[in-house]
């Protein structure tokens, strides 16, 4: 049988190596460890917290309120968890007042 040839003439088999890696795990993305400091996030969460009960109206726009709606519970699941029902608790109360306003 013979050899393959690749375009520039280099021998194609089973000894080539894959383009994206070998085994099981060549589709998965990389693993990245990122824990981020539970006293940084707590102060992004108040901040805020704190501009929405300091607005009379709704402090965002519409697109942005929606995106805070969404990712500042998932911010407060870096906080111990007492502390991140609170949280969730006041800034979904603060964000029904102003879209009652």
């Amino acid at each position: 049988m013979k050899s393959q040839t690749d375009l520039f003439g280099s021998a194609v088999g089973d000894g080539q190596q894959s383009l994206f890696g070998e085994g099981e795990n060549r589709m998965q993305p990389p693993v990245q460890k990122f824990t981020p400091d539970p006293d940084d996030v707590r102060q992004e969460l108040l901040t805020l917290l704190a501009r929405a009960r300091a607005a009379q109206s709704m402090p965002w726009p519409e697109q942005e309120a929606r995106m805070w709606q969404i990712v500042f519970p998932q911010m407060a699941n870096w906080l111990p968890q007492e502390e991140a029902e609170q949280l969730r608790f006041e800034f979904a109360q603060e964000i029904a007042r102003l879209k009652a306003a």
